[in-house]
């Protein structure tokens, strides 16, 4: 005989990822709970990511981001939504959530069974003196988007403060609308995700296409004069805008966490087990607001994205629904990637800076070669830089830039980062190859040849050219042509092809480094000159990504 389940009360608070995530899968496993979500603002379901591309105007029409509607998952899933409500408090005893009708201004108690929280993050203001100041503005929902579209049409002037995914997605869309568009960075490089060598080339693609880049800057206080913000920064320059854009990070909604006595981590996140139960197991959490695990090091992590917050909502559900065949969530590795204008450039897993911030032991490698087979037309550069323990091998992180197949390579790092293979593995994939898709030999297989080559020591890389003062011959191995196009400075050109019968011009009692426009080359001749008795390293990846 059937035993029935009891009818379950479950509440969500927040929509959007998360929440919509956990409410669809719910209503899928269970035709008879009662699901409510509970919305803040007045759209419960949207495609937050999109709301750059249309105050760009890439994106036409408005309504495509408002994913659903209270009707709408009313009538498809059979879920209660009550947009313009919050949740004031949370009753764990009882069991119970304080609900207030931001439009009635009524108060009501609604009950639940399991609680899910899915109120997300902010963004962050800091108490500069002036922020408050209605030209500057933050972006998180449909709303602020429209509050944009509004005073950029107006506008001729924009800053923009923060240079991390969000930061630059903003200032590339008002450069596309016509807006003179400022950037402040407080750190000393564009998108601090990465590592400051491949997030050059990005810098490069905001300054060509006329975006001016503040860097290792800071504002010190806003001003409003006749109409427009006056922004002074900490170095003392002074930035006028008509439009200030705030994209300096993000804090998590967690007022109603902390008033429940939920057990938050250092940061403010909650803390939540390997199925997002929190302190209180008939609650749980998922997306911006939660502390889950890295899949890396098995430590502390937060990563407000959206991929991450749908397959916690997902487990949610699965766990409230059936507890043992709930597979655990694996941690996460936080892939990202970003388009500035005609380049790409994404990471996943950890960077260098956050290697060393943990102590972890790691070498590094990076390579540069072609997208697609370098003879079928529309080839362009593409980057990878891989990090990986010296013992193991295992893969530890990757960065991608590049005009065209980024995100192809992204994805086969970060599935190898779930997978656990190491640089050894990464040598042997094999990746789809046609000339008008890939090569024989992708730059993810070079990328695990070249560290490969580092660990059996048939070469010493080097990532930025020593400093001034140092001892050294800098051998640039270019065709001559491509040398004179873009000389290095500094640099003797001796093509490959006549390294060997140029030895005698190179002094061997003084280190050598080599030189070329991807690192390949420069690989070939250091192989040559160390078998002729020279110290020598090689430049790796070329020389577009010179590090100062």
């Amino acid at each position: 005989m059937k035993v029935e389940k009891p009818i379950q009360n479950i509440i969500i608070i927040g929509g959007v990822a998360g929440g919509a995530s956990a409410a669809a899968r719910l209503r899928r496993l269970n035709e008879f709970a009662n699901i409510t979500i509970i919305e803040r603002g007045p759209d419960v379901s949207f495609a937050n990511c999109g709301l750059p591309y249309f105050v760009g105007g890439e994106i036409k029409q408005r309504e495509v981001l408002a994913v659903q509607t209270p009707a709408s998952l009313k009538a498809m899933l059979n879920l209660d939504v009550l947009i313009q409500h919050e949740a004031t408090a949370i009753d764990r005893e009882n069991k119970t959530v304080e609900v207030k009708d931001l439009i009635q201004g009524t108060i009501r108690q609604l009950s639940y069974d399991k609680l899910i929280l899915a109120p997300g993050a902010s963004p962050l203001v800091p108490p500069i003196p002036g922020i408050q100041d209605p030209a500057i503005l933050t972006l998180r929902n449909l709303q602020d988007m429209d509050l944009i579209v509004e005073k950029a049409s107006t506008a001729s002037s924009a800053l923009v403060v923060g240079a991390g995914f969000i930061g630059l997605e903003m200032a590339e869309q008002l450069r596309h609308i016509g807006l003179d568009v400022t950037l402040v960075e407080l750190q000393d490089q564009v998108l601090p995700q990465l590592d400051f060598e491949m997030a050059t080339p990005v810098q490069k693609a905001l300054e060509q296409n006329g975006i001016k880049v503040h860097l290792s800057d800071g504002v010190r206080e806003f001003k409003n004069e006749n109409g427009q913000i006056q922004s002074t920064l900490q170095s003392g320059a002074t930035i006028d805008a008509d439009l200030v854009i705030l994209s300096i990070g993000v804090r998590p909604e967690n007022r109603l966490a902390t008033d429940a006595g939920l057990k938050l981590g250092l940061r403010g996140h909650i803390k939540v087990n390997q199925y997002h139960q929190t302190s209180d197991p008939d609650i749980y959490a998922a997306g911006d607001v939660v502390e889950t695990q890295c899949a890396i090091t098995n430590g502390e992590a937060n990563v407000p994205l959206g991929g991450p917050a749908n397959r916690q909502g997902r487990i949610i559900a699965d766990h409230i629904n059936d507890p043992e065949k709930t597979l655990p969530y694996p941690g996460s590795i936080g892939t990202a990637i970003v388009r500035v204008f005609d380049i790409a450039a994404g990471v996943t897993g950890l960077n260098e800076k956050r290697l060393k911030v943990l102590g972890i032991p790691y070498k590094k490698t990076i390579v540069t070669d072609f997208d697609h087979a370098s003879y079928y037309p529309g080839a362009t550069r593409v980057t990878v830089k891989i990090l990986h323990c010296p013992e193991t091998h295992r893969l530890l992180g990757g960065q991608v830039f590049g005009q065209n197949g980024v995100d192809k390579r992204l994805d086969v790092l970060a599935t190898a980062l779930r997978g656990k293979l190491t640089v050894d593995d990464l040598e042997h994939l094999e990746l789809a190859y046609a000339p008008p898709f890939g090569s024989a030999k992708d730059t993810i297989n070079i990328a695990a040849f070249c560290a490969r080559n580092q660990s059996d020591g048939w070469v010493e890389c080097i990532n930025s050219l020593p400093k001034d003062g140092e001892d050294f011959q800098l051998i640039d191995v270019r065709p001559p042509p491509m040398a004179a196009a873009s000389p290095i400075e500094g640099a003797v050109t001796i093509p490959l092809t006549e390294l060997r019968s140029k030895l005698n011009e190179i002094d061997k009692n003084r280190p050598v480094i080599t030189i070329c426009a991807f690192g390949k080359m420069s690989y070939f001749a250091a192989r040559i000159l160390v078998q002729h008795g020279y110290q020598v390293k090689s430049f790796a990846g070329g020389s577009e990504i010179q590090v100062p």
